[in-house]
């Protein structure tokens, strides 16, 4: 037992076992539809992206895959070269992410487009994603999409979404066994009439109707203020249809701020759930992916916080004490019940993560390695 009354070699183990993915998209320069404010050293291209990911994986230990966004990332590199580059740093791909927003033709949506030539366009590129997922070994495709309107009337609401069930069920039909989709909500941006797949329930029905190979993806940002996230993830969960995290972090409406960085305890209720649902010892198997854009934090320093707060919120969830839980709950006991989960979230599990940390050859504190590594100094030096 540690000192704070739990079993803290049960935590260690459970938390070497732990997987964040990283994306790409977090190391090059990005921010708010306002302002990018260039940062030295940011990754320029697919490479750059999986030196700086693969440092986080050196120094975390459990970060050992990263996204790719398609139209971001293959400009330069084959989705052969990029995978052989990531596993010559101790990386793979992971999800990959198609690209359907950008492009002009875009300007009323992608698969909901009412012109059925867009529609195309944007399955025959998540095709080639597919494609991609292949060639790189990739499990996952993960699919957001910025499609909606603007103004009442704009289109028909019930049409679009008859094109964007048609079109995903394609997708669907694509993948290869063992492979999933991963169907993204957000309430709003950039459509800001109406989402076409706009909260958790509308992802579900879409997922649920492709098939056994789509699940729902959620954003930790993409909710109204106030949303009770953690029973979100407690019905996916039972209904089996919870296909992984986005982790990010937001207080009012944008949503790429460091993971933890606003609202920890809810992070902590979400993980209570996921641990919960794998009796206790363990977390839920699903996909555990970090989606952010650092505009003024460090990149790669940012990224590593935001592991860090993920590995604390996971060995946080794993010292609730399960038994004497459930017997306030069972007794009505609703005081008793909140303090259970209570002192748990206000356990200090640094030590114990820090001797992990030293267990994996790791250093116990990944800021500090990275600040004394020399890291950052050499990319600014050789990136311009």
């Amino acid at each position: 037992m540690g000192s704070g009354g739990f079993d803290a070699d049960r935590v260690r183990t459970a938390l070497k076992a732990q997987t964040i993915e990283t994306p790409s998209w977090a190391y090059g320069d990005g921010g708010t539809r306002f302002k990018v404010f260039p940062q030295k050293g940011a990754a320029q291209n697919i490479l750059h992206k999986l030196e700086d990911a693969a440092c986080v994986h050196r120094l975390t230990g459990v970060a050992p895959t990263v996204a790719v966004h398609v139209l971001w990332d293959f400009v330069d590199k084959t989705p052969e070269e990029a995978k052989s580059c990531a596993e010559s740093l101790g990386v793979r791909i992971g999800a990959v992410n198609p690209t359907v927003f950008e492009q002009n033709e875009y300007k009323f949506g992608s698969i909901g487009n009412p012109d059925s030539r867009v529609q195309e366009k944007a399955v025959s590129h998540i095709s080639d994603c597919v494609e991609i997922m292949r060639k790189c070994d990739s499990k996952f495709l993960s699919l957001w999409f910025a499609d909606g309107t603007n103004y009442p009337g704009q289109d028909d609401l019930r049409a679009r979404k008859h094109r964007v069930a048609d079109n995903l069920k394609k997708v669907h039909d694509m993948l290869d066994e063992g492979m999933e989709m991963l169907v993204e909500y957000k309430m709003f941006e950039p459509a800001f009439y109406s989402t076409d797949i706009g909260d958790w329930g509308m992802a579900y029905l879409f997922a649920k109707n492709c098939g056994p190979k789509a699940k729902v993806l959620v954003d930790l940002g993409h909710h109204a203020l106030g949303t009770n996230i953690e029973q979100i993830v407690a019905l996916l969960i039972d209904e089996g249809m919870l296909g992984g995290f986005h982790f990010n972090s937001k207080k009012y409406a944008d949503d790429d701020l460091t993971t933890a960085s606003m609202n920890p305890y809810e992070l902590f209720l979400i993980f209570n759930e996921l641990v919960a649902a794998a009796g206790g010892n363990s977390l839920y198997d699903t996909a555990y992916m970090i989606d952010q854009s650092h505009n003024i934090k460090p990149k790669i320093e940012a990224m590593i916080q935001s592991v860090m707060n993920i590995q604390e919120t996971y060995a946080k969830a794993l010292v609730v004490d399960r038994k004497a839980l459930e017997e306030a709950q069972k007794a009505g006991d609703v005081i008793g019940a909140e303090s259970v989960l209570k002192d748990a979230f206000f356990t200090d599990v640094k030590p114990v993560l820090a001797a992990a940390r030293e267990e994996m050859g790791l250093d116990p504190d990944p800021i500090r390695a990275y600040r004394e590594s020399g890291y950052q100094e050499k990319i600014e030096k050789e990136r311009g």
